[in-house]
Formats: structure tokens, sequence, C-alpha cells
């Protein structure tokens, strides 16, 4: 027997040798393609980030070089311009001095052939020599300017040039190991992703952020949020679809953005919150996560579709335009659709007035939440309390809820005669202009 028990409990140290072992290698293969992701990282890092290099400085040296062509031809066409205008007095004072050098020559052989010709036609011919000579007015010479007086180009060019363009260069441009901020939390959220991030280096002072996101499918990453937060939700996101998340950042003071940080998947599985379609005193969205109250005399209050608020999530409602308020407007949710209502301020039912009034089964609360204004931002958070035995047979069912409004909240409990772990929201507005988003 005891050889028996010894032989099984030898048998039962080996099984569990043998799994942990098991689960040894899983984790270790774990860790190996751990590895082989990071070096993929750095690997294909560096080579986009030397293709990015090459590029820029091909980009810039092209640039630079069509610059200086430009700059060289402006200076040539300047230096032939002044040429040009320089040359046209002196052509002109050419062609007096020319005419004038004919005339003389012409005078000369006539006054030669004057002396020397036959006496008896000499005084004759020397009459009219003399006679042409005054005329011409042989005392009388073209002024030619002095070389001082006339232009002497020259290039002034500026050595210090040399000098700034290759401190500039050899300041231009980094090569960043870690990008100084990184994407840290995808939120699921219904029909949309809470993409939280952080700054990851103490040395730097951000002025902004900047998200980027893609579907996996698409080629290209599109803003989605600049500003100093560093959480944002982004909507219009399609459910159980793979999307891409890239944040960085500007340094204060800084113009360029930092590099990317390292692309996350985000995704969601919970189905976007839609109004419900058809009710005359409301017109929807495309998406019909918004709803505005139009002019239409019919009132009534707009349910979702259906029951999307599951406890434990938050609902937030957010008021985009604002119309005249009335005391009977309402935002909230409720255990179910009843209509020939034309407020949630009834029974089965929490919600919060445009006045700020917070009603729980159609019973106005003491405390009061401020009035909603363009731009509030109201959310209801809800998580479900048993009360009795056995809840799933009848028993009394409390929600927790707390509704929060521009950084006020009220919290209560909301005591239910059923079980309901999924909730309707819905709106009423009395008066037209009212714009809420819901998500």
């Amino acid at each position: 027997m005891e050889a028996e028990a010894e032989a099984r409990l030898l048998l039962q140290e080996a099984r569990e040798s043998i799994e942990a072992a098991r689960s040894y290698r899983r984790e270790l293969e774990q860790r190996l393609r751990g590895l082989h992701q990071a070096r993929k990282q750095i690997r294909e890092s560096a080579t986009l980030t030397r293709d990015v290099l090459e590029q820029h400085f091909n980009d810039l040296k092209g640039t630079l070089k069509k610059l200086l062509d430009e700059r060289l031809m402006s200076l040539l066409q300047e230096v032939d311009a002044i040429e040009q205008e320089s040359i046209k007095p002196l052509d002109e004072c050419q062609k007096l001095i020319e005419h004038g050098v004919s005339t003389a020559d012409d005078l000369l052989r006539e006054g030669e052939s004057a002396v020397h010709g036959d006496v008896g036609q000499q005084n004759e011919k020397l009459c009219s020599f003399t006679k042409k000579a005054l005329h011409i007015q042989l005392d009388s010479l073209p002024e030619v300017p002095s070389l001082v007086d006339v232009p002497c180009l020259s290039a002034q060019l500026d050595d210090c040039l040399l000098t700034i363009l290759k401190n500039q260069i050899f300041r231009h441009g980094t090569v960043a190991s870690c990008p100084p901020v990184q994407l840290e939390e995808f939120v699921e959220k219904p029909g949309g992703i809470l993409v939280r991030w952080c700054k990851v280096d103490d040395d730097f002072i951000p002025q902004d952020y900047r998200l980027q996101y893609r579907k996996s499918t698409a080629s290209h990453f599109e803003d989605v949020y600049v500003g100093l937060e560093t959480e944002f939700i982004v909507l219009h996101i399609d459910p159980n679809v793979d999307y891409q998340f890239r944040v960085c950042a500007r340094g204060d003071g800084r113009q360029e953005w930092s590099p990317w940080s390292v692309p996350q998947i985000g995704r969601t599985t919970l189905v976007p919150h839609e109004w419900t379609t058809g009710l005359e005193g409301y017109s929807l969205s495309s998406r019909r996560n918004i709803a505005l109250r139009n002019d239409s005399q019919s009132c009534g209050v707009l349910y979702s579709k259906a029951p999307t608020y599951f406890c434990g999530q938050t609902l937030t409602f957010r008021i985009e335009t604002v119309g005249q308020p009335d005391r009977r407007d309402s935002l909230g949710v409720c255990v179910e659709q009843q209509n020939g209502y034309d407020s949630l301020q009834r029974d089965k039912a929490v919600c919060i007035s445009t006045n700020g009034a917070v009603f729980v089964n159609g019973k106005e609360m003491t405390n009061q939440l401020p009035a909603v204004t363009s731009g509030s931002t109201v959310t209801f958070d809800m998580e479900v309390v048993q009360l009795g035995p056995s809840s799933n047979e009848g028993g009394n069912f409390k929600l927790r809820v707390t509704i929060s409004s521009n950084n006020r909240e009220v919290v209560f409990d909301w005591v239910l005669d059923q079980c309901c772990v999924s909730l309707y929201f819905g709106c009423s507005f009395s008066y037209p202009g009212w714009k809420v988003l819901v998500f």
C-alpha cells in the first residue's frame, strides 16, 4: 500500500512538473514573441526614419538649389539692366562724336582741296570752306564722362551667409529614440473609444497634444483632437472594428510637433446609442445620435432605439444648442418606454430638467444641479446594489445613481421592483432649438 501511495505521489509530482514546464515554456515563447516585436519595431522605425531623413534633405537640397538659381538669375538680370542703362548714353555720345569725326574729315578734304587747288578757283573755294568751317563750330566738342562718373559694376556677397547656413544646417533635425508622449489606455464607449495618453519624458513641457486615428485598413491618419487635455472620446467608431491611434505633442514655445507615439490598436464592442426615429417633434442626424427639437407642435418624450445603457457604464448627454427652457424639460433614463407622457418626470425614470432640478420617479429632489447651457455635459453613472435574498426572482433592486453636470453631482439610490441592468434613455423639450448629442 505504501508503495502504491508513493508511486501515486511521484506520478502526481511528475504531472505537476510537466504542467509547470509547459507553462514555463509558454511564458518563454511569449517573451520571445515580445522580443521579436521589439526588434521589429526598432528595425522598421529605423528604416522609416532613414527614409524620412533622406527624403527631407533631398527636398531641402532641391529647394535650396532652386532658390539659389532664382536669386542668381535675379542678380544677373539686375546686372544686365544696369549695363544696358549705363551703355545707352555712351552709345549716343559715340554716335555724336563719330558724326563729328566724319564731318571733320569732309571739312579737311575740302580745305586741302581749296588750299592746293587751281589758282583761278582758289578764292571761291577758300570762301566757301571758311563759311562752312564757321558754321560747323570747330571749337564745340561733346563732353565725354570721366570714368568716375560712369558705373563700375561689382557684386557684394556677404560671406557670413555661409556661416549662418552652416550653423542652421548643423542644428537642423534631431533623431529621437523615444517620443515624449505615449498612449496609455483605451476605454470602450457605445459607438466610441475614450483614449488616454501620458507624458513619459519628465523634461518635456507640452504646449498641446495632437491625436490621430484611422481604421486599420486605411492608409492615412486623420486629426481627431488638438488641445491641452490628456484624454478624448473619439466618436463615430464602428463596433468590432480595429482602429489605430497615435499621439504627439508640441513643446512649449515650439512650432514643430514631436515624434509620434507607437501606434496602438483600439476597438469597442459596444453598439452606439441611437434615438428612435419617427417622432414628429425631433429631427435626427444621419447616425441618429444627435436629436434636434424642431418647430413641430407635437410634444412627447424621445426615447432611445433600444435599452442600450448598461449599469456600470457612463451615459453622456452633450447640449449642442439651447432653446427656451421649461420646467417640464428632461434628460434621463427609464426602465421602459411609456408613450403618452410629455416628460421623463414620471414613475420608473430618473432625469434632470434644463433648470437643473433632479427627479426620481416623478418626485423632485432637494438637491439640484446647475442649469444646463450650450456646451454643458450631463452624465449618468449607475451601479447595481441588490436587495433581498433573491433579486432575480422579483425582489427589490437598488441602483446607485450619480448625475453630474457643470462640475457638480448628486448621488442617490433608485429602488426598483425588478432586476434591471439595461435601461432606455430619453429626452423631452417643450420649445424648439434644443440639440443634444448622446454617447
